[in-house]
């Protein structure tokens, strides 16, 4: 064994609250420990959001316990109501599985599955073939109603309504902690704060049906410095999936964190050392802005591979530059009075890179341009603006550019002689960036 993970979790910021601190302490330190996240399956990706449990699940990993991602094609038929402010969308069977095997996909870019160091299961296997009387007189006699009511999942949801189905949901998480405790000896459940109150029934009916202790652990809320919902952006959330957010415009999320946000993006979502995440969060302008590069260097490789991180890395310092003088800071290892042996590096720009590969791309009919598209126009086609007027404006303050020239009138006409190796390079304010290509 490694340094006891309990250590390693609370340095890095994941533990918010468990049910046994020092209990849970010497469980970690002291045995392999298999541990369990769950994973609804409501869509075909994870979202940054979810980094949080999975980041977990890998230093658990490391430090050689043993995680299971738990898909769950059973409780997504059913909806949890945990941090929601509404019922959620009934999905089909078949649309559940499919969303499944590409959460196991990207797990996979995280966690060894080989040899049974990680298990993927689906909590469909137990909570499908369920006879309900049966569940009811053997799960459902060991919870109170009027306990439940007290979790705030469900106590946020009363005021605005709360279904009878989402009302099992509780029931159905517990039931799961018990399957996994009993047949795979899960002794340790962990997820968000807002998953506290079904944790803890976990816990309490796993106790009662085996007699057996088991633990939890929950994940602080992620939000922003701004108070913000963390992931979220104007667009929508922050997919891992490069056909829901390209790889560019995941790497551009994390560079633009709040400068308040880095050290603790860099505790859940890298594994540097925490002495060097500690000294890059505390950096001031210009540094903080190579520290934020790092961080989304660090958390591109991770998600997208080496090589997209490094073509998406050469492709934004391209597009706009150094974030310190060159000559002065190439990687971390060189930011002035740091001696710390830095692991965050990053990679030696090439200026020659070829940016059509990294850039967001629309496809528009080509036509429009032998014909010659307005200026205005363009950028509302290529999604940069939602609107003429919003297009006008943007030309009209300074902060659109074609081809890395400022566009100066909202009168100009696109035409094929304005084409750059076969594609035009539009951008709107300094960080939102489309390559349209006329087919």
């Amino acid at each position: 064994m490694t340094k006891n993970v309990y250590y390693i979790l609370k340095e890095r910021g994941f533990i918010y609250q468990t049910t046994e601190d020092k209990k849970l302490e010497y469980l970690l330190g002291s045995k392999k420990v298999t541990s369990y996240v769950g994973f609804d399956a409501t869509a075909d990706s994870l979202h940054v959001g979810s980094l949080v449990p999975v980041m977990a699940m890998v230093h658990m990993q490391h430090s050689g316990h043993r995680p299971i991602a738990l898909i769950g094609g059973g409780t997504t038929l059913v909806g949890d109501p945990s941090g929601k402010t509404e019922m959620r969308k009934m999905l089909s069977r078949d649309r559940i599985n499919e969303f499944g095997k590409s959460i196991k996909r990207q797990l996979s870019k995280y966690l060894s599955f080989e040899e049974g160091k990680a298990l993927v299961l689906n909590n469909a296997d137990w909570l499908v073939p369920l006879n309900y009387i049966e569940f009811l007189r053997d799960i459902g006699k060991h919870f109170s109603v009027n306990r439940m009511l007290t979790a705030e999942s469900y106590r946020m949801r009363l005021e605005s309504g709360l279904s009878f189905i989402e009302f099992n949901y509780m029931l159905l998480q517990a039931y799961d902690f018990y399957i996994l405790a009993r047949d795979w000896d899960c002794e340790l459940q962990m997820g968000g704060q807002d998953q506290w109150g079904n944790i803890v029934a976990g816990v309490d009916l796993t106790r009662r049906m085996i007699n057996k202790q088991v633990f939890g652990m929950t994940f602080p809320l992620l939000l922003s410095a701004n108070g913000e919902k963390f992931g979220k952006t104007a667009s929508g959330a922050v997919w891992l999936d490069r056909e829901k957010t390209s790889t560019y415009d995941f790497y551009q999320f994390w560079r633009n964190v709040d400068d308040r946000d880095v050290t603790r993006c860099l505790g859940f979502f890298t594994f540097l050392p925490m002495e060097e995440v500690n000294y890059l969060g505390s950096l001031k302008e210009p540094l903080i802005n190579r520290a934020k590069e790092i961080l989304a260097y660090e958390v591109t490789k991770l998600a997208h591979g080496k090589e997209e991180a490094v073509k998406v890395y050469t492709a934004a310092v391209k597009q706009f530059g150094l974030s310190v003088p060159e000559g002065k800071v190439k990687t971390s290892s060189d930011i002035p009075k740091l001696s710390l042996g830095l692991k965050g590096t990053l990679p030696t720009v090439k200026l020659k890179h070829d940016l059509k590969a990294t850039l967001p791309t629309v496809d528009l009919p080509g036509n429009q341009l032998k014909d010659g598209i307005w200026i205005v126009k363009l950028f509302v086609e290529s999604g940069l603006c939602s609107t003429n007027s919003e297009a006008r404006r943007l030309i009209q303050q300074g902060g659109a550019y074609l081809n890395e020239k400022k566009v100066v009138s909202v009168d100009i006409e696109i035409t094929p002689a304005d084409l750059q190796d076969g594609a035009l390079i539009l951008q709107a304010g300094k960080k939102r960036h489309k390559r349209v290509v006329f087919v």
